[in-house]
């Protein structure tokens, strides 16, 4: 079955299931427009308002191949729309690498999404729901009805996994050290330090990628002899966190190779992260691909230099996103025995149970102990 490109300027206008008679609270022709009125009312967050754009119109993409409206939903296709989230096929129309949102090859979706990430898009499209509910748009939320609800939506989640193991961490900050051969051009150096600053950044600050693109040279101030980072993060919300030195020597690099003095200015509002000429920043897709390309990069040079032996950590390296990283720092600093409060003011998480994820240490214990239960006595 053939389809045409998804929009990508504006939610799917094909998708247009208002619901008929009274009671309808807000001025929609069509279910992109009533998705597009509850958008609006997240316009003080620009980042959730992204992501909840993306989740609505993932469903309203799915909806429109089904031939249903939002007001057409029944509990049964809920589980279907969380098995398409799991694999979505087929996959030409549905899965590509990160494109502008107005190219024509642009498609909703990256890659399966994880059981965290299908989660957090029930999450979503519940709140979703309710709004319409409430507006009158449909007659019903269908997520109401699912038994195991709470299991579902409840946006607790299991153990982190996607996180790099600290020796194949050691392994690739040492590949990414290496210098560029002699007689390396203007751009590959430039290219070699920008590469060693955004893994660096994301490993010892564990920021998420939107903060990175948006970051700029003057939120790395100094008080009272110390060096913090200041950053807005998702809902807006404003932190302030420690640098360490490694990162301020990483900066101090960087600034020295684009010319600037080491430390940066209060008052800089300069891009931290840089294009090729030195001055314009880059945006989420361009950081995304720059990240996956060096992960691919690398597993490759381990695949060439450890043969066999280093065909898994390979593998992990093929799998990684940019957000293993944030993953990767938190776990590393959690098993280096940074206190939880201090984790996850760092994490900037809501909660200590979100958290509480990163903490591998009794999962270590409870495997060292149950080691001690074999099929022959131990001696």
């Amino acid at each position: 079955m053939n389809r045409e490109p998804v929009p990508t300027s504006t939610l799917p206008e094909r998708v247009d299931q208002p619901v008929a008679g009274q009671g309808v609270h807000i001025s929609a022709g069509s279910d992109a427009e009533a998705v597009a009125q509850w958008l609006v009312e997240y316009r003080a967050s620009p980042r959730t308002q992204r992501a909840y754009r993306r989740e609505a119109e993932r469903l309203l993409l799915w909806l429109a191949e089904q031939g249903l409206g939002l007001g057409e939903v029944r509990r049964a296709h809920l589980d279907a729309f969380e098995a398409f989230l799991a694999d979505p096929r087929p996959r030409e129309r549905w899965v590509g690498p990160p494109r502008p949102r107005h190219a024509d090859d642009w498609r909703p979706f990256r890659g399966p999404l994880s059981p965290a990430s299908r989660r957090q898009s029930l999450v979503i499209l519940q709140g979703l729901y309710a709004w319409l509910a409430e507006a009158g748009w449909v007659a019903h939320n269908p997520f109401r009805l699912m038994r195991d609800k709470r299991r579902r939506l409840d946006n607790r989640q299991a153990r982190i996994e996607r996180y790099l193991e600290s020796p194949l961490w050691e392994w690739l900050w040492a590949w990414l050290g290496r210098p560029v051969e002699e007689g390396a051009s203007a751009r590959q150096c430039f290219e070699w330090q920008r590469r060693r600053l955004v893994f660096g950044f994301a490993y010892l600050l564990a920021p998420r990628i939107s903060e990175m693109s948006a970051a700029r040279m003057g939120d790395f101030h100094r008080r009272e002899g110390r060096w913090w980072w200041r950053v807005t993060g998702k809902g807006d919300k404003l932190a302030v966190i420690p640098v360490p030195p490694d990162m301020m020597a990483l900066l101090g690099d960087w600034r020295e190779s684009l010319g600037l003095a080491r430390e940066p200015l209060p008052d800089d509002a300069t891009p931290m992260l840089r294009a090729l000429d030195g001055r314009r920043g880059i945006g989420d897709n361009r950081l995304y691909r720059l990240i996956r390309e060096a992960f691919a990069e690398a597993a490759t040079a381990m695949e060439a230099e450890q043969g066999e032996a280093g065909r898994p950590g390979a593998m992990r390296l093929r799998q990684a996103t940019p957000h293993w990283l944030r993953h990767t720092a938190l776990t590393h600093q959690a098993q280096a025995g940074v206190e939880l409060r201090y984790l996850a003011a760092t994490a900037r998480h809501a909660r200590l149970d979100t958290t509480a994820r990163y903490l591998h240490a009794e999962d270590e214990a409870w495997h060292r102990q149950q080691a001690r239960h074999g099929l022959t006595p131990a001696e």
